[in-house]
């Protein structure tokens, strides 16, 4: 089967921690600054400054002149399915339905027989024809085919799958929105200590790249899996794990807040946010929106779907919040970020809302007067350019706003939402700052931010290292203050330190 997988994984979990001191020497501190030493002792930065002689018992590590910079996070994350996904079918670069089941045809060849064949990526918003089960059961008619859609929001099913799945009755075969989920949700999982080892080895995979921490928004009882992983071996990354309606009466009686260090996990997992979904996705046309999709004018669905009713949503905020459970708020179109502010204004709590993709003018400076966290995926503006002009038409000067937002005081916080893109903080920086990925000049470069505001929001916010900080670093060959776009995309990560100690790197 096609994959994505690199052939050669870092390792899949930290080294041992050692107590002696650390000294980075010759570490360059930002762009045109003079080489200097940072010491790090227990875990935290005790030391910055200049020819800092030998402590007792230290290791010195010379880093010939390279950048160190704040640990990058990457904040929003569906690990398990990014983990799985990185051994799936790639069907991102297909431009039909017809184009996407040639793919499945080459794909499936080798494969033992009936085992369930995975894709995920495609993007059918800009398709010719539509997706059909009919047209996968032509290619695989005996093996059940599951095909993901790039963001998250529609899975497409042949008839062995559906029958799998008890809705061998679905007219299309392609699922949206709640009936998607419910069927990502029964397709056949891999044991769990398959599904512990790859999120192990994507976890070390993101080290490489830099990062230091994730928020996890997996669809599951992240606080049980994460829990679980850790006893067996620290992640690579620290980790948020966000818990969903479903399983937020059992935080609650547990006395979990967020922010809490989740015992047994040697300080690497913390409960995270309650996440909300109040609408769909761009690509599906679910997103929702203060105007009428072209051409669903007289639809049911003509403004995208609200998932949530406001009440519902507004009762939600204000449970979790009483029990000190910060809210995450999925809302892409400008009528649901609309109606998720006035959710934040009525409950009063802390929290963020996730993608921010379209939104009104008027909205902009509600982020910061509400101490509202905009989690933003850059790299979702160079996959979406195309349909928002299309779907979008005549509002997306304040679609993907960056630059307004950050203007307007808000916090942005970077991430990848993978597998809809890849985790790889660079790549989100690299399009924050270009808002191009192809030969086209920048889509909307009003929005560009600067290659140091990106930096700032895929750290969580660090500009500095600072005496006190904890130890979180990445080492990197080029700075990406004077980098080009395509080195920032590109970045060669030389070394990542979680807590002072080595989760990549040669030392």
């Amino acid at each position: 089967m096609t994959s994505t997988e690199p052939q050669t994984e870092p390792q899949a979990a930290p080294r041992a921690a050692d107590p002696r001191p650390l000294t980075l020497v010759g570490a360059r501190l930002g762009a045109g600054a003079r080489p200097a030493d940072v010491r790090i002792e227990h875990g935290r930065i005790t030391v910055v400054g200049t020819d800092l002689p030998a402590a007792p018992g230290e290791r010195r590590v010379d880093l010939d002149g390279r950048t160190v910079l704040p640990g990058l996070w990457d904040a929003h994350v569906h690990l398990t399915q990014w983990a799985g996904l990185r051994r799936r079918t790639d069907l991102s670069g297909t431009r039909s339905a017809r184009e996407a089941v040639e793919a499945v045809r080459a794909a499936q060849q080798g494969l033992p027989v009936g085992e369930l064949f995975a894709g995920y990526g495609f993007r059918d918003g800009l398709w010719p024809d539509v997706p059909h089960k009919g047209l996968l059961d032509a290619v695989a008619p005996d093996r059940p085919v599951a095909l993901l859609s790039a963001d998250l929001h529609a899975v497409w099913l042949n008839s062995a799958c559906l029958a799998l799945l008890g809705r061998a009755e679905h007219p299309t075969g392609l699922l949206r929105e709640h009936d998607c989920m419910a069927a990502v949700a029964d397709l056949p999982e891999a044991p769990a200590a398959t599904a512990d080892r790859w999120a192990a080895e994507a976890c070390a995979a993101a080290a490489a790249r830099g990062v230091t921490g994730i928020t996890d928004f997996e669809y599951a009882d992240n606080a049980a899996d994460w829990t679980r992983r850790a006893a067996t071996a620290p992640p690579a990354v620290r980790v948020e794990a966000a818990v969903y309606p479903h399983w937020l009466p059992a935080a609650i009686d547990r006395g979990l807040r967020t922010g809490d260090v989740l015992p047994g996990t040697g300080g690497r997992v913390r409960f995270g946010p309650l996440k909300l979904i109040t609408d769909g996705s761009l690509n599906t046309r679910t997103a929702w929106c203060h105007q009428p999709y072209p051409g669903l004018e007289d639809t049911p669905d003509a403004y995208g779907i609200e998932q949530i009713p406001y009440e519902q949503l507004v009762t939600l905020m204000r449970q979790a919040s009483a029990h000190g459970i910060e809210a995450a708020v999925h809302a892409i179109g400008d009528r649901a970020n609309t109606a998720a502010l006035d959710a934040f204004a009525a409950v009063r709590c802390k929290g963020r809302i996730e993608h921010a993709q379209l939104l009104d003018p008027a909205d902009l400076p509600r982020f910061a007067a509400l101490g509202v966290t905009a989690g933003v995926q850059p790299a979702h503006a160079l996959d979406d350019r195309d349909v928002a002009d299309r779907h979008w038409h005549g509002r997306t000067a304040h679609a993907f706003p960056y630059a307004e937002l950050l203007a307007a005081g808000a916090r942005l916080e970077l991430g990848s939402d993978a597998p809809v893109s890849p985790l790889d903080p660079w790549l989100g920086i690299a399009a924050a700052v270009s808002r191009t990925g192809d030969e086209r000049p920048s889509w909307h470069p009003e929005q560009e931010l600067t290659t140091a505001a990106a930096l700032v929001a895929a750290a969580r916010g660090r500009r500095l290292l600072r005496v006190g900080d904890t130890a979180d670093l990445a080492v990197v060959d080029t700075d990406p203050l004077t980098a080009d776009v395509r080195t920032l995309r590109e970045m060669p990560v030389h070394a990542t330190l979680l807590g002072g100690e080595w989760t990549y790197g040669p030392y």
